[in-house]
């Protein structure tokens, strides 16, 4: 049994990043035209996500995906986790570093925007396309707000996968979730 992870927002919530879902108005700037119309505004948004992700650091959560060497798809930019160890599929890429921020406006995938082409989409359709009868798709904390979000579990279950939903108290939940799986995987 493989099992594949699938994260959204919900899992950086316990690290004390807030949710496109608490910041609609950050949401309705993260479109490619108002960053080439607004160039200010828009680097000011990007300033104020990376405060928000500067202190933060990986959560239970993170860290069990890490440890139990779980394939993460991630649609989140805040990098945790990969600082917990895990080289996860970013969909959304990252953020500029510092010394970018002045023409943040015009870069791709620091992050992917709204009308920009997402070039690691292709990746996570092959990645759930592998799973087969008896694989899970863990997601943890991802809405159904994205049109990536609704087709990936889509497809997990057209490929017989069971579809596991996490959407609250990631950092508390995972692990045991996880380890459960996992233990039942190996027979212990």
């Amino acid at each position: 049994m493989k099992i594949v992870a699938f994260t959204g927002a919900g899992i950086s919530k316990q690290s004390n990043i807030p949710t496109f879902m608490e910041k609609p108005e950050v949401r309705e700037k993260l479109f490619r035209s108002y960053a080439n119309q607004h160039h200010q505004d828009y680097n000011d948004v990007i300033k104020q996500l990376k405060e928000n992700m500067n202190d933060a650091i990986p959560n239970d959560a993170h860290k069990a995906l890490f440890e139990y060497d779980i394939p993460v798809i991630t649609m989140n930019i805040d990098g945790l986790h990969n600082q917990a160890g895990s080289v996860a599929l970013e969909l959304h890429g990252g953020l500029p570093e510092d010394h970018e921020m002045d023409v943040a406006w015009s870069l791709f995938n620091k992050p992917v925007l709204y009308g920009d082409p997402a070039p690691n989409y292709q990746k996570a359709y092959e990645m759930v396309y592998d799973l087969d009868r008896g694989d899970i798709f863990l997601v943890i904390g991802c809405s159904f707000h994205t049109a990536i979000a609704c087709d990936l579990r889509e497809l997990a279950k057209k490929r017989g996968a069971q579809v596991i939903e996490i959407q609250d108290d990631a950092a508390g939940k995972v692990r045991h979730i996880v380890k459960e799986l996992i233990s039942e995987r190996d027979g212990l």
